[in-house]
C-alpha cells in the first residue's frame, strides 16, 4: 500500500477506475468480434429472366441436364468374372456393341461336354438303326419261310422282341441326341449372355466396373450400375414446376435456361412433354423460399447444340405462363 496515496480511497476510486478499464476492454474485445459487414458481390449470378420474359408472365423452375433416351442403368444377366472391358466414359457406341464381358470358362466346358454327348448319342442312333435293321431282316426271313415247321414258334418270338428292343434302343438315342443337342444351344445362349451389349446407340457416362471384378447378377455392394449410357444427342432437361404453379405453364411454348450460377449464358429450349405424372420434390435449390414437401409438374425441354451442358447439371428455367395468369406478389419473389 505505500505506491498508492495516503489519503487513497479504494471504495471511491479504486473501483470506478477498474470499471473504466473493464468497459475499455469490452469495448475493445466487441469491435474486435464483430463480422465483416462489407457489401461483396455474389460468387454467382442469380437467375433471372431476358428478353421478351423480362416484362411478361413467367414461370420458374429448376431443373436437371438428362439424356434424351433417360438414363440407362445396364447390368449383367450372368455373375462372374470381367475379363474384358471395352469402353470408358465419353464412348459413343452402336446399338449392339459390346461394353464388358464375364468369364465364359464354365459354360464352355459345359458346351464341350454336351458336344462329347452329342457325339455319343449319334453313335448310339447309328448302332440301333444297324440293329433294327438285322432283327426286322431277320423276323421277315422267319415270317416268309413256307414251312411253318421249319421255323420254331420260340424263334419267331425272340426275333420279334429283338426287334422290338432295337426300335425302343434308337428311340432312346435320338432322345439322348436332342437332349444333348438342348444343352449344348443353352450353354451356346449362355456364352453370347456373358457379353453384354449396349441395348441402343448413346453415349456411355459411367463405368463402374475394372477388369477382373466380380459382377453379382443381384448388383454392388454400393448399389451402383455397372455402366450407365444414354443417347445425348440431343440432351433433354427435366424441369421441375411447383404443383401451385403448374395450371399456370403455357404448354407446348419454348422455356429460356440456364447453367445454374450462370444466368448470363442462356439458351432456348423446345418443348417436348409434360410428365402425366406429378411426383414429390427431389430436385432443391436451397432457395430460403423453398419446401421440400412439394409436388412438382416435370415438363421435358430438348436442348438446342451447345457446350454449357452436361447430363446431370442442374439448370434455371423461365416458362411463358398462360395469357391472363399473373404470379402472386410471394411467388413472383419466389420465381425471380
Amino acid at each position: 500500500m505505500a505506491l498508492l496515496p495516503e489519503k487513497f480511497s479504494f471504495s471511491r476510486l479504486g473501483l470506478p477506475i477498474i470499471a473504466v478499464i473493464g468497459l475499455i476492454i469490452a469495448v475493445f474485445f466487441i469491435m474486435g468480434g464483430l463480422p465483416d459487414r462489407e457489401l461483396e458481390e455474389p460468387d454467382r449470378e442469380p437467375p433471372r429472366a431476358t428478353g421478351a420474359l423480362a416484362n411478361s408472365p413467367r414461370v420458374a423452375g429448376a431443373g436437371v441436364v438428362e439424356p434424351s433416351s433417360e438414363t440407362i442403368q445396364i447390368g449383367t444377366a450372368l455373375s462372374g468374372l470381367v475379363t474384358d472391358l471395352r469402353v470408358q466414359p465419353g464412348d459413343y457406341v452402336e446399338k449392339g456393341q459390346p461394353l464388358f464381358t464375364v468369364d465364359t470358362r464354365a459354360i464352355r466346358a459345359q458346351l464341350q461336354q454336351a458336344n462329347a454327348q452329342i457325339s455319343e448319342a449319334r453313335a448310339a442312333i447309328a448302332e440301333a438303326q444297324t440293329a433294327q435293321s438285322t432283327a426286322a431282316q431277320q423276323l421277315a426271313l422267319y415270317r416268309n419261310v413256307d414251312d411253318p415247321a421249319a421255323v420254331s414258334r420260340s424263334e419267331v418270338i425272340r426275333a420279334e422282341g429283338e426287334a422290338n428292343a432295337a426300335r425302343t434302343r434308337l428311340q432312346l438315342a435320338r432322345a439322348r441326341l436332342q437332349s444333348a443337342q438342348a444343352t449344348a444351344d443353352s450353354a451356346r445362349t449362355e456364352i453370347g449372355r456373358a457379353t453384354v451389349r449396349a441395348p441402343i446407340a448413346g453415349e456411355i457416362l459411367a463405368v463402374n466396373i475394372r477388369p477382373g471384378e466380380f459382377l453379382s447378377t443381384m448388383g454392388g455392394g454400393g448399389s451402383q450400375p455397372f455402366i450407365e449410357m444414354g443417347q445425348t444427342r440431343p440432351l433433354y432437361i427435366r424441369v421441375d414446376v411447383d404443383e401451385e404453379q403448374a395450371p399456370r405453364v403455357a404448354m407446348g411454348e419454348p422455356a429460356i435456361v440456364s447453367p445454374r450460377g450462370a444466368a448470363d449464358q442462356q439458351v432456348k429450349a423446345s418443348f417436348v412433354r409434360a410428365e402425366p405424372l406429378v411426383v414429390p420434390k427431389r430436385s432443391l435449390t436451397n432457395s430460403a423460399q423453398e419446401r421440400v414437401d412439394v409436388r412438382v409438374l416435370q415438363i421435358i425441354y430438348e436442348l438446342p447444340d451447345s457446350d454449357l451442358f452436361r447430363v446431370g447439371q442442374q439448370i434455371d428455367a423461365f416458362i411463358p405462363a398462360r395469357n391472363g395468369t399473373a404470379p402472386k406478389p410471394a411467388q413472383a419473389e419466389a420465381a425471380e
